[in-house]
């Protein structure tokens, strides 16, 4: 992508061999605190606790993306798409920073402490970057928020094909050994084209991008949606409400000092948003494991229980089912649960009810477009001859802890 001259650093990936990053901006940004962050937080949250493998990070993923982007737009390149030096920089830019904002433990602190989607937090952490890089950001930030005339770009960055989907299938099969997520992402890659401005694949590139869909299927159902996982992320998700529910009716509790800001900080006249990204950015997985020891020995019956669940692999069971939980086999595990834990306990942390849905492709996004050798381009849902699984499957779930029955 770089000139045969441009000084590079080399980072020693164990998926795609040897990543490199130019001197320069984008070696500044992965030098940055707020980009080193993600070294301390896992990739796959809790799957460690399925396929013990499972341990590599979020800057290992941001790293690959950016090689996978690289080699995108070499070939888009070699294919006469007009892509500018400025525009090269910007959008492996915007790759390396799309999961900046992501916060410890996978999304369990979005739905217990935080009120902003990874996403949201990515984007004011890349604004936070530019105003310190002097607006070196502003077309990457164009880009990421799909406000750039050159469509493609932002689909790279996010869409139905992007680099950061290419990455995290290829990376997390490889670190769970889950075998069913293997793609074909360097065919995909050499198959992208661009036509009218937008990202398309050529024809003979459609069977891989069947695979590809295929793959995020099986990869969701088998790791990210695998209900062992899915209870060790409720539990997180539950014992910090819970510890959130105990630090606002003033109980103390042992955390970091960052831990005990989102804790214990009063929403009602919203705290400016550069103390919120400062203390967020100092935010990891290491704070939650030290709280999560440290709550084992608390006085709160329930707080203690999913802390030491945690810990000891103790995971509440979580039944899967195709319809809503009946109320009165919910009714029945509150009853036990009641009788385990007092008629004072806060059932709702304790049993809890919720779904999981998963798409492997959304027809009525934007679509995946396949270009033919005649100039025809046709969404792949209408070439494929395989099943796509465009419908939306929702599975309802129960959890409660095992001890119960």
């Amino acid at each position: 992508m770089e000139n045969m001259h441009t000084k590079r650093k080399i980072f020693n990936d164990p998926v795609y061999g040897f990543v490199s990053v130019p001197h320069g901006l984008l070696l500044d940004l992965v030098d940055h605190p707020y980009f080193q962050r993600l070294r301390r937080i896992r990739q796959v949250g809790l799957a460690h606790y399925v396929y013990p493998g499972a341990l590599h990070t979020r800057f290992h993923h941001a790293l690959g993306a950016l090689h996978l982007m690289q080699q995108a737009i070499d070939v888009l390149r070699h294919k006469g798409t007009d892509i500018t030096e400025a525009e090269a920089k910007a959008v492996c830019a915007a790759i390396l920073l799309h999961d900046i904002g992501h916060g410890p433990y996978s999304h369990a602190l979005e739905h217990a402490i935080v009120d902003l989607h990874h996403e949201q937090l990515s984007l004011l952490f890349m604004e936070a970057l530019n105003r310190q890089f002097d607006g070196q950001l502003d077309l990457a930030i164009q880009i990421f928020t799909d406000r750039y005339p050159k469509q493609f770009l932002h689909q790279l960055v996010s869409g139905q094909l992007d680099m950061d989907r290419m990455d995290y299938l290829n990376r997390d099969s490889f670190f769970t050994g889950v075998s069913e997520g293997v793609i074909g992402y360097d065919r995909i890659i050499k198959m992208l084209a661009v036509h009218d401005g937008a990202l398309v694949v050529e024809e003979k590139g459609i069977y891989s991008i069947e695979k590809f869909l295929i793959a995020r299927r099986l990869m969701y159902w088998q790791v990210y949606l695998h209900k062992t996982n899915v209870s060790a992320e409720q539990m997180v998700v539950h014992l910090l409400r819970r510890a959130r529910e105990l630090a606002l009716a003033g109980v103390q509790l042992e955390a970091s000092r960052h831990l005990r800001w989102f804790l214990y900080r009063d929403t009602s006249g919203q705290a400016p948003e550069q103390a919120f990204l400062e203390h967020f950015a100092r935010l990891d997985d290491v704070d939650i494991a030290a709280a999560i020891k440290a709550w084992r020995d608390a006085g709160d019956p329930v707080l203690a229980t999913l802390a030491a669940g945690l810990l000891d692999r103790k995971l509440f069971r979580l039944e899967w089912r195709t319809v809503p939980v009946e109320a009165d086999y919910l009714a029945h595990i509150r009853a036990l649960a009641l009788q385990a834990f007092g008629p004072e306990a806060p059932l709702g942390h304790l049993v809890f009810t919720g779904s999981e849905s998963n798409q492997a492709y959304d027809a009525a996004e934007e679509k995946i477009n396949i270009l033919f050798k005649d100039g025809r381009v046709l969404p792949i849902d209408e070439c494929s001859d395989v099943p796509l699984y465009t419908q939306v499957v929702t599975k309802y779930f129960i959890c409660y802890p095992k001890s119960l029955y």
